[in-house]
Parts: structure tokens; C-alpha cells; sequence
């Protein structure tokens, strides 16, 4: 038993609470108040129980407050505890208060619940005008009932302070009582059941307590509450939104009626707490957390480095103030590269690069595949112009094209298409803005996609972490895209996913070329003519890094920028501002409908508008999956500026053919 108190009561091997909220100021300073003024509040209470029983003798269960006052004592000892612990990890202590506190709790429970049919056996106050009439009678027989009407008042007396201490206690008890009948209709509600549900008392008394129980948990009229479960259950508010709660129903007899007494308890912060500690537990690794500091940094340097491009630009006329830009920029891509020894810090697989052809590496890959997929996956292959040679480990790469064609195999339950490409592509720098970790210059780029199920937004920010998954317990480890990015990454490249939910997914693997240093000459000389323009232009974009990089370069190339956040947002703009020229939005679009959606009612308020979409689709694609017609304009992502400049022409000229 000694041995096992040293155990728990060692805190060398634990660290401070502190460590979980990063040492956030103002986290740790909520913590700390908030659990000082608890304790506060708990530590005065037993104080005043003290006092009440002590000035109280005549009180007939006084025990039951001495209980109250140890449970509550130990209860505010907890919060101290809670405060202490964010700096001196004494879990060992905490948890033995903790235990000690789980005793007085059971023991208070379970010495209140026997008494609760004694107080309910109270003499009602209907009994008692009726007893106190009686006695009125009597008065002129007898001098004794004077004396017995005394007593009688003194008991309504007693009974009524009884019921104010029992009501002061449900009303400032922090779960919520709910008092109803065997006909399920609420007789009480208390308000932390205000506080939980959102209807007030009088929205509620005398109605079927159903309505606060979703579909699934909701009793039959014929079953009421004997279909009520003690247990986790999910509360219905009076907006419609629900919420996980512990639901305990104890009944009793009032009067010869049997009621039923429910204690609620909102679980949302324990199942909360349970998510963040589950997700916790997978970010347990030196390189998810490098990575998230290097993303934070990164989110940073991309504002940095891009806002001083456009200062350079804006300041060729002033040599000696676009010094000043450059040394910001200068320093920024410093910033991007400690963070890219960050993203190294975890990837220490020994790679054996070599030259490789892609396209031959592709081809030799196609027996593999139709071995090892499905026979209703259907596998086309895209080349591109020239020789694509990548410098990169073989058997690595062979094993993240393996890995993304078997995940694009489980998007496809019901079989589908996976189109295997590969072709040159350029980084330009405002690429780079968005992602400062990759080198600007040429790569050789291996893009596997299908048109399976895709994903959501929330799934796309967690695939490359370690043990993230969305597939069944068994059926997946969370490890083969965060070893794609691992891969690319070591192998200075760079790693994209583009999906749309229901559409399917493209994943692209940027690798160095063989030979070829990271130089942007050709792709600067092909800008250096590209066509500009005046008219003004429409950006609907959700993200704000992506929206600001948009506009920095749509207004690069002369024209006039008005921005929405959303779909909503863009018509409001194109009903106030008649001077909109075009509308330039993303086919996926946050608020309930698609980019297309978007374009179908914009050209209801302004017909003939011309539209210029972006995807990580090919116009081909998109047409071949029946997502989009042949003569929309699409602007495949990633994307130059010369392109840009050429769709938002190819648009104009295309609306103006149309109309």
C-alpha cells in the first residue's frame, strides 16, 4: 500500500499542467481566477452551513448539512488544487483529494436520497389550514388549544423555511432538476435547466418533458416515463441545436401521486475535453509538433514576404526605400527556411535519389496497379510534352504513388476512374506567397486523381497528420499520406491536395527536376508581355491568405478589385456595385452552394456577366465527369501569373461570343 501512495504521490515524471496550455497568459490567468473564485465561493458555503446549524438546533436532519459542508469543503479544495497543478505537477495529491472528494460526494448522495420521502411526507400547507382551522374551533372549548395553534404555526414556519432552503438549493444548484408527473408534464424547472435548454419556466410547465429529448430518445405517449433511461442521452434545445447530457430519473410518491425527479448534467465540456485529449494523444510526436510551429510561422512569413514583393514592386522608382522591401523579403525567406529544418526535424528516412523518368516509372507501375485494384477501377495514364525526369528516391516514390492510388481506390466503393499523370510545372513566387516552404523554379509533377467520393474542407487540414483518419477502426492506419508529405518534402518537393466533396481528388507530388537548377527565367520571360486590362472584377474567396494573394495579382495586371468572403456576400456586392465587370470565383464556396450555383444567380441578376472559375480540375475533367459545360472558363490550380492574365481575357472574349 506504501508503494503504491509513492507511485502516485511521484510527480518527477509528469509535467505541469501549464505545459498542455502552451503557458498562454491570458489561458493560464482564465484558469486561475475562474478556479480562485470557485474555490472562493465553495470554501464560503460550508462557513455558511456552519453557522445554520450551530444558530439552528432545532433543525431535524442537521446531519445532512454537516455532509453538505465536507462534500462542498472538499469540492473548493479540488479547484486549489486545479490552480496549483498548472505549475507543480502534484497530480498524485489531486487525485487522492479528488477520491476523497468522490467519498463525501457518494456519501452525501447516498444519506440524501433516504431522507427525500421524509421531506416529501412533510404535511402539506392544505393539511395544515385545515388542522389550523380545527384548532381555531376549539379554542373556545379549551384552554390548551391556543398552545396547539401555537405549535401548528410554528410548524408552517418550519415547513416554509424548509421549502425555501430546498428551493434556494435547486435553484442555484449548477445541474438541472426537472420535477414532472407520471403523465410526463414538467411541474418544475430550475434554472440551470433555463440555462441549458433556453426556455423559460413558463414556456415549459404543464408540457409533455419530450420536448426537450431529440427524436431517437423522446418516450411514446404510451410508454412516458417508463421509457426514460437513467444515462447519456442528447438534450434539444429551444433553437433547434442539441447537446450530450447525463440524464439520472428517480421517482417518489407526493400525495399518493408518484413523480419523478430528473437531474441533468450538460456533458459538452467533458466530451470536449475528451476530443482534445484523444487528439492529444496522436499529436504525441516531435514531428506533428515542429510541423504545427512551422505552419504558424509560415501563415506569418506568407503576409511578410508577399506584402514586401508588392512593396518592392511598387518602389522601383525608389531604389533606396525598395532596399528596405528586399531586406524584409530577404529576411522573411530566412524565417521560411528555419521553419523547413522545423518540417525536416521528424523525416529521418536515409533516401537514395537518383534520376528518374517519370513517365517510364508510370507505365512500369500500371501492372502493379491492375494486379492490385479493384476490376471496376478503370486506370488511364496523362502525359505531358518532353522528357519529365524527376531527382528523387525510386522506391519511395513508387510507394506514395502506391499509397495514393490505393486511398483513391477506397473513395471508389462503387469503382470508378484513377488517371495517372505527370508533366512539367513552375512554382512562381506567388505560389511561393501562399506556400514559402517550396523553392520557386520547375519540377516534375506526379498527380493522382479520382472521382470518388472527395473530401471536406476539415479532412483536407488534417490528412497529411500522423494517425489521422477517417476510415473504420481496423481498416486504416493515418499513416500513408503524412509519409507522401514526409517523402516530398525531404525530397525538396512539395505535396498538394485538391478534393471536392462528391467530385473526387487530385493529389499532386512536386519533385526536382533531374538537372535542372530551380530557375523562374522562362516562366518571368512568358509574363513579361501578358495582357492587362481596366474592367473591374468580382473575387469570391473564403480564404483570407489565398483571397489577398488573388488580389494583390489581379490588381498587378490593372484591374479594379471588389472582394467577398463568401456566396452571399458576392451577390450583395453584385447588386450594389453596377460597375462589376466579372465574377471570379472558386468552384467550392462556403454558405450552402457551389461556385457554378454562384455563377447560375449572378447571371439572374446580371445576365450575359462573364464568369471565370478556379479548380484544381481541369476543364477536361470537370466536362468529362459532367461537372460543367465545354465553354466555361476554368483556371486550373495551381496557376502563373501569365495564365491568370490570359483566363480573365479568355472570359471577357467568351462572354462577349455568347452575348
Amino acid at each position: 500500500m506504501w508503494a503504491y501512495f509513492e507511485r502516485i504521490l511521484d510527480s518527477s515524471m509528469f509535467s505541469p499542467h501549464g505545459i498542455c496550455l502552451l503557458w498562454e497568459p491570458e489561458l493560464i490567468w482564465l484558469h486561475v481566477v475562474s478556479d480562485a473564485l470557485i474555490a472562493a465561493a465553495y470554501f464560503s458555503i460550508p462557513f455558511a452551513l456552519t453557522i445554520l446549524v450551530t444558530k439552528r438546533r432545532d433543525l431535524q436532519f442537521g446531519w445532512v448539512y454537516w455532509a453538505f459542508a465536507i462534500f462542498i469543503m472538499a469540492c473548493g479544495l479540488t479547484h486549489v488544487l486545479s490552480i496549483y497543478t498548472l505549475w507543480v505537477p502534484i497530480y498524485g495529491i489531486e487525485g487522492i483529494v479528488k477520491a476523497a472528494t468522490a467519498v463525501a460526494s457518494v456519501v452525501t448522495a447516498g444519506a440524501l436520497w433516504p431522507l427525500l420521502p421524509k421531506i416529501l411526507a412533510i404535511p402539506s400547507p392544505f393539511e395544515l389550514q385545515k388542522v389550523q382551522a380545527a384548532l381555531e374551533e376549539e379554542e373556545i372549548k379549551s384552554r390548551d388549544a391556543a398552545q396547539l395553534l401555537g405549535q401548528v404555526r410554528e410548524a408552517q414556519r418550519a415547513l416554509r423555511e424548509s421549502m425555501t432552503r430546498l428551493t434556494a438549493v435547486v435553484d442555484t444548484a449548477v445541474d438541472g432538476v426537472i420535477l414532472f408527473d407520471a403523465q410526463a408534464r414538467i411541474l418544475l424547472f430550475n434554472p440551470a435547466c433555463e440555462r441549458l435548454f433556453g426556455y423559460r419556466v413558463d414556456e415549459v410547465m404543464n408540457h409533455d418533458i419530450g420536448m426537450l429529448m431529440t427524436d431517437e430518445k423522446r418516450p411514446s405517449p404510451t410508454g412516458h416515463t417508463r421509457r426514460f433511461a437513467t444515462g447519456e442521452a442528447a438534450g434539444l434545445r429551444k433553437d433547434g441545436s442539441t447537446f450530450p447530457m447525463n440524464l439520472s430519473v428517480g421517482q417518489a410518491w407526493q400525495d399518493g401521486e408518484l413523480i419523478y425527479v430528473g437531474i441533468v448534467h450538460d456533458l459538452t465540456a467533458r466530451k470536449l475535453t475528451e476530443q482534445q485529449l484523444q487528439q492529444a494523444q496522436k499529436m504525441e510526436t516531435v514531428g506533428q509538433l515542429s510541423g504545427g510551429i512551422a505552419h504558424d510561422f509560415n501563415n506569418l512569413l506568407t503576409v511578410i514576404i508577399g506584402n514586401a514583393e508588392h512593396l518592392s514592386e511598387q518602389l522601383k522608382a525608389r531604389p533606396d526605400l525598395r532596399q528596405f522591401a528586399d531586406d524584409i523579403c530577404e529576411s522573411g525567406e530566412r524565417g521560411a527556411e528555419l521553419t523547413q529544418r522545423l518540417l525536416a526535424f521528424s523525416r529521418r528516412q536515409l533516401l537514395q535519389p537518383q534520376t528518374i523518368d517519370c513517365r517510364e516509372l508510370l507505365e512500369s507501375m500500371l501492372k502493379l496497379f491492375k494486379r492490385t485494384l479493384r476490376e471496376n477501377i478503370e486506370i488511364k495514364t496523362a502525359f505531358g510534352p518532353g522528357t519529365i525526369q524527376a531527382f528523387a528516391d525510386r522506391a519511395q516514390l513508387e510507394s506514395a504513388v502506391l499509397n495514393l492510388a490505393l486511398n483513391a481506390q477506397d473513395a471508389m466503393p462503387a469503382g470508378g476512374h484513377l488517371t495517372l499523370s505527370t508533366e512539367l510545372a513552375a512554382i512562381d513566387e506567388d505560389y511561393r506567397a501562399l506556400h514559402p516552404e517550396v523553392m520557386s523554379g520547375s519540377y516534375a509533377l506526379i498527380s493522382v486523381t479520382d472521382d470518388g467520393e472527395g473530401m471536406r474542407s476539415d479532412v483536407i487540414e488534417h490528412a497529411f497528420e500522423p494517425f489521422f483518419t477517417t476510415k473504420e477502426v481496423g481498416k486504416g492506419s493515418g499513416l500513408g499520406l503524412s509519409m507522401v508529405y514526409g517523402f516530398a518534402k525531404q525530397s525538396d518537393g512539395h505535396v498538394s491536395i485538391y478534393s471536392e466533396e462528391g467530385l473526387g481528388t487530385t493529389v499532386r507530388i512536386y519533385l526536382p527536376r533531374a538537372g535542372a537548377a530551380h530557375s523562374l527565367a522562362d516562366v518571368q520571360e512568358s509574363e513579361e508581355a501578358v495582357p492587362l486590362g481596366h474592367e473591374t472584377i468580382l473575387i469570391a474567396e473564403d480564404d483570407p491568405f489565398v483571397r489577398s494573394s488573388v488580389i494583390l495579382r489581379v490588381e498587378a495586371l490593372g484591374y479594379r478589385v471588389v472582394a467577398a468572403v463568401n456566396g452571399k456576400e458576392a451577390l450583395q456586392r453584385l447588386r450594389t456595385d453596377p460597375g462589376i465587370d466579372m465574377l471570379f470565383t472558386d468552384i467550392i464556396m462556403p454558405g450552402g452552394f457551389s461556385g457554378w450555383d454562384l455563377a447560375d444567380q449572378a447571371r439572374r441578376i446580371r445576365p450575359g456577366l462573364p464568369v471565370l472559375f478556379t479548380s484544381g480540375y481541369a476543364l477536361e475533367t470537370l466536362v468529362e465527369q459532367g461537372r460543367t459545360q465545354a465553354q466555361a472558363v476554368v483556371l486550373t490550380k495551381p496557376y502563373r501569373k501569365a495564365e491568370l492574365a490570359q483566363r480573365l481575357r479568355d472570359a471577357f472574349a467568351a462572354a462577349t461570343v455568347t452575348s
